[in-house]
């Protein structure tokens, strides 16, 4: 099951909007197709992400703790296998 959030442009306003807490986040290409789901600290992995160019769009969720947001991302990243 996809994060149930809204696709955002991958751009430097959805970087700064990003909480910098845990969470779990896809990247996805221009049409919507999820292209990697992954974990970590939002704002520092999402201006990664921008820097390297590494999708158009993107989505999160917040979590409370690192580890909440490893599982969280193993069971999103079972839906793409």
């Amino acid at each position: 099951m996809p994060l149930q959030k809204p696709w955002r442009e991958l751009d430097r306003d959805a970087v700064a909007s990003a909480p910098d807490r845990p969470g779990v986040y896809e990247l996805g290409d221009a049409s919507g197709t999820v292209c990697s789901v992954d974990c970590g600290v939002l704002r520092d992995d999402l201006k990664t992400a921008l820097a390297y160019g590494d999708a158009d769009r993107v989505r999160w969720t917040e979590t409370h703790t690192r580890e909440r947001a490893r599982e969280l991302a193993a069971e999103h990243r079972e839906r793409l296998e």
